[in-house]
């Protein structure tokens, strides 16, 4: 999949019989953004055009939302890798900035989807809106399509039970703990990856030695103690207890992932890991004592295990 992050670096020769696109954040890649990808992929093998999807970083909801921006479900990497994995072979993605908030929807159609990325199929959900101030929608495309020589496809939502599948959803899923509502959303266990990096030695001291994984986030989907499998490893899949947050008894300032690897003796400082995370055990707590907190977390790696024997992912 090749990345393209401005508007005149388009390979435009290889757009010139047109593309199919499809539009969104595609947070998390989640049941709903997967049903759109797969027609985009579809639709593009059938007509012999490159799939593309177009995004923007940051995201809209980012720009507008300053210094308390929604945590993200994947940082850039993991949507990059997510895109390719579905076989995406263009991912437009340009800055978000004051002059693409200002756009007119129509400018939008005609610039970008039509000179710019010369769309002639674009498949959207039922909630898209694009441009200024959210001013453009399926309508605005509709119109104006024939004139431009494209079509338009509408791909419905996908529902969980009484919940429509969206990112939104899964946030409040991952916060309120629920790790298996927010699998059933996403279609798979919630994922976070990354490489590992040296620590302070601080669980190496107290009997339980962590991977430590940067988060590079603003924000995190998750917090606290979970029973995690972690994926990635020549050894294959790694059962685990991990913690997601600036553990107050040491007072670290930078939240952190920290993973304490079960029956695991290895160096794999530099390793590129995927943890996924299965259950929610409890919230991060101080505690009075280092011996309190060694406590604690044989307790959990008990609860991790026993958790992790009857799952099958």
């Amino acid at each position: 999949m090749r990345l393209v992050r401005h508007l005149t670096d388009l390979p435009f020769d290889e757009l010139s019989g047109g593309s199919v696109i499809t539009i969104g954040a595609f947070d998390g890649i989640h049941l709903g953004h997967r049903q759109l990808l797969r027609r985009v992929v579809e639709v593009a093998r059938q007509t012999g055009r490159p799939s593309i999807v177009m995004s923007f970083e940051p995201t809209p909801k980012e720009f507008f939302a300053g210094d308390s921006p929604p945590a993200r479900l994947m940082r850039f990497r993991e949507k990059l890798e997510g895109l390719d994995e579905r076989k995406i072979e263009l991912f437009y993605c340009p800055r978000f900035s004051e002059a693409m908030r200002n756009i007119p929807a129509d400018d939008f159609i005609r610039r970008v989807l039509a000179h710019g990325l010369n769309a002639r199929h674009i498949v959207v959900g039922d909630d898209f809106h694009f441009a200024r101030r959210r001013e453009g929608s399926i309508d605005d495309l509709l119109r104006v399509a024939p004139a431009l020589g494209m079509t338009i496809e509408q791909v419905p939502s996908i529902l969980v039970g009484d919940t429509r599948v969206s990112s939104t959803a899964i946030r409040e899923a991952l916060e309120a703990g629920d790790l298996d509502r927010a699998t059933a959303l996403l279609g798979r266990p919630y994922r976070m990856s990354g490489r590992i990096v040296r620590g302070r030695q601080v669980g190496r001291s107290l009997g339980y030695a962590t991977a430590n994984v940067d988060l590079r986030r603003r924000q995190s989907a998750v917090k606290g103690i979970y029973a995690v499998r972690i994926h990635g490893l020549p050894e294959g899949a790694v059962d685990g207890v991990a913690s997601v947050g600036t553990r107050p008894t040491f007072d670290l300032e930078k939240p952190l992932l920290e993973v304490h690897l079960f029956d695991f003796d290895r160096d794999i400082y530099g390793d590129y890991i995927h943890v996924d995370f299965i259950r929610h055990l409890r919230d991060e707590a101080r505690f009075d004592s280092v011996d309190d907190l060694v406590a604690q977390m044989k307790i959990d790696e008990e609860n991790a295990r026993s958790a992790l024997s009857t799952v099958n992912v």
